[in-house]
């Protein structure tokens, strides 16, 4: 199964994409912009152990690589919540920061969240962004989440502290026709 972009292609991740995985995720400004889930220095084993948890997911997938030019250069996903929340999924991406200002993390957004909606049994999703991060907090508004709240000073990631940014797209946002970009 893939998903195409203008820019991209979504992808199930597969072993071999490990040494992509190191060289797109070993820097100290994506793992600034991650919850501590994403470790820094990002080895070789890091990649090992990620790639086994995706591959033993069940269909339909819901974890991706960001391929572009046939090399995974950052990754999209979410993860189900539970209980009385169980119809939420967080989503994240990230990507190498080679790869940032193109465009890229947009259109994986905005195909992806047609994915989640259409495949997967979700009625809301939602996301964090670190209040240094304004790039991201624009993706997401280009992709239909809405600002839904500011945790003030909620972050502390390698000494700093700063503000969390809540965004959540509701299926009956896309229904009612907000722009997502694809």
């Amino acid at each position: 199964m893939e998903l195409t972009t203008r820019s991209c292609v979504l992808r199930p991740w597969e072993w071999d994409d490990a040494a992509d995985i190191v060289a797109a995720a070993n820097h100290r400004e994506v793992a600034r912009n991650l919850t501590d889930v994403f470790p820094h220095p990002y080895t070789l084993q890091d990649a090992e152990d990620w790639l086994a948890l995706c591959l033993g997911q069940k269909d339909p997938p819901f974890n991706f690589a960001i391929v572009v030019d046939g090399r995974a250069v950052g990754g999209i996903g979410l993860h189900m919540l539970e209980g009385a929340y169980g119809h939420v999924a967080n989503v994240g991406y990230w990507l190498a920061p080679k790869m940032w200002g193109r465009g890229i993390a947009t259109d994986a957004l905005g195909v992806y969240v047609r994915y989640a909606f259409d495949t997967l049994e979700v009625e809301r999703l939602q996301s964090s962004v670190f209040g240094w991060n304004p790039a991201s907090a624009r993706v997401l508004e280009k992709c239909g989440f809405r600002l839904e709240g500011r945790r003030r000073g909620a972050v502390r990631k390698f000494g700093e502290v700063t503000d969390e940014l809540l965004y959540g797209l509701l299926r009956s946002d896309l229904e009612e026709g907000e722009k997502v970009s694809a």
